[in-house]
């Protein structure tokens, strides 16, 4: 028999029929990401680049994308100006972010990429305007490295000479990928008046690149710039002791993101006992550090007042024999 390939339906790949539809998709879609594909049924480029979208909608679950013919919407296409196919647009909240004209598979994934990492849910309660964000960042850590690439895996050569440098003087830092956000990339050399990367901030404010770094570390004045690592040890002891309740965890208690982690989510949450999580996939450091600390080598991991219970078989013990309330509760 033969096979008919069906256009697979996506859920977040849809069709604009009419102008209201088109504003119906874009408010439905808030702070998400939108791409709107202006296309002409008698375009075969048009045609590629609805396959090239059906491809990037299969990746990115979170984006909406929306085909709309460019000559059967007259009144969004003049609104936007589009004057050939294909175009297409990008929308966050309503607002036109970006936009590409022509039929540049790799320019398109690239910008749903990009765009579709800074609308990520964690910042999507608002949209602040750029200042606001950069000024978050920059304050995001006491002691703020902008690099390209992380301090794992440096991008260019001179990111890679401050990290060693950071290393070498025992500094705590907190870095950002600006490769991975074009915005913030561009509008922090605005905003600090500063024209290239890396960029060091402390407490807020911009100490200079790797040159001025360089000064310092030979000078000695490094050390009293910047904050001095806290020890792993001291790490681990304020983590353990953040809540009474303490869970080490894949994810978080929205997102498990393992089926152990899942499971004691659950015990606990049917407990009724309040408990904190740390999502030890945010935290290399922790993860690996913990196991060592508490002679525990896997996770999920439970902690009571600053002292490991221990993991799920331990947990479901408990919970069995009926002693797990009056454990996290540190009565016996």
């Amino acid at each position: 028999g033969s096979v008919l390939r069906r256009e697979e339906k996506m859920a977040n790949m849809v069709e604009a029929t009419s102008q209201k539809h088109f504003e119906e998709f874009l408010a439905k879609a808030g702070k998400c990401l939108t791409v709107v594909h202006f296309h002409a049924a008698w375009a075969p480029q048009c045609g590629q680049m609805n396959e090239v979208m059906a491809e990037l909608a299969k990746e990115h679950t979170g984006t909406m994308f929306v085909k709309l013919e460019a000559e059967a919407v007259p009144e969004v296409s003049e609104k936007y100006e589009i004057s050939s196919v294909p175009t297409f647009l990008f929308f966050k909240a309503g607002e036109k972010v970006d936009r590409l004209d022509g039929a540049h598979a790799a320019e398109l994934t690239k910008k749903v990429q990009r765009l579709a990492v800074s609308g990520s849910p964690a910042g999507a309660a608002e949209v602040p305007d750029l200042n606001e964000r950069l000024k978050k960042l920059i304050n995001a850590g006491p002691c703020m490295l902008f690099m390209k690439g992380s301090p794992q895996e440096p991008r260019c050569g001179f990111s890679r000479q401050i990290v060693g440098l950071l290393k070498e003087h025992n500094i705590q830092f907190s870095s950002f990928d600006i490769l991975s956000d074009e915005e913030v990339r561009q509008g922090l050399k605005t905003f600090s008046n500063w024209p290239t990367y890396p960029q060091l901030y402390v407490n807020g404010e911009l100490v200079g690149g790797l040159d001025i770094v360089k000064e310092l570390a030979e000078s000695g004045e490094l050390e009293n710039t910047c904050p001095k690592a806290v020890s792993l040890e001291q790490r681990l002891k304020s983590a353990i002791n953040q809540s009474p309740v303490m869970l080490f965890m894949k994810g978080n208690k929205e997102a498990a993101r393992c089926g152990f982690s899942r499971q004691i989510l659950e015990i606990l949450n049917g407990t009724g006992v309040d408990y904190d999580t740390f999502d030890i996939l945010q935290d290399e450091e922790v993860r690996q550090g913990l196991k060592t600390y508490s002679n525990w080598p896997t996770y999920p991991q439970l902690y009571v007042k600053g002292e490991l219970i221990g993991g799920l078989d331990i947990v479901k013990e408990l919970k069995e024999s009926g002693e797990l309330v009056s454990v996290l509760k540190k009565e016996s």
